[in-house]
């Protein structure tokens, strides 16, 4: 019995360690067709500094950093997950209407540098450094500070 549990043990850990950390680089032509679509749009394909995908046990991940520090990260089938424009706007497009327009409604002043899936909803952080948090069918739900 004993010996079925240390088996069951290690291989337990022997996954959870070689899931850990798989970050691997690739080339931007290996990004799924809709995320190199939306790269293209917002940004030179020239500014992409590196590519990565993260193979996980629910799917593929894939972050995409520019040369100016700019992040995006996509979903296995291309769908955006988040970007962070650091300093700045994040383009509205990239933002769902009705979260833009409650966040100008309450926050007249600031603007959106990142937007992005949390465990809970969604997530966008204004200029301010406030977090906004909006439930998965985008209302707002808190602030952070």
């Amino acid at each position: 019995m004993k010996k079925i549990l240390i088996a069951t043990f290690a291989a337990v850990c022997s996954i959870f360690i070689a899931c850990a950390d798989n970050d691997r680089i690739i080339t931007f032509e290996q990004l799924p067709a809709a995320a190199q679509a939306t790269v293209q749009q917002y940004k030179a394909v020239t500014d992409v500094a590196y590519c990565a995908v993260d193979k996980d046990l629910f799917g593929d991940e894939y972050k995409v950093r520019f040369n100016d520090g700019k992040e995006m990260e996509f979903e296995s089938d291309g769908s955006l997950r988040k970007v962070d424009y650091q300093y700045e706007a994040v383009p509205e497009a990239l933002v769902p209407e009705t979260v833009r327009r409650q966040i100008k409604a309450s926050f007249p002043q600031a603007f959106i540098v990142e937007w992005g899936k949390s465990d809970w909803g969604w997530k966008a952080e204004l200029n301010n450094k406030l977090e906004i948090k909006f439930s998965r069918r985008l209302e707002m739900r808190g602030i952070d500070d």
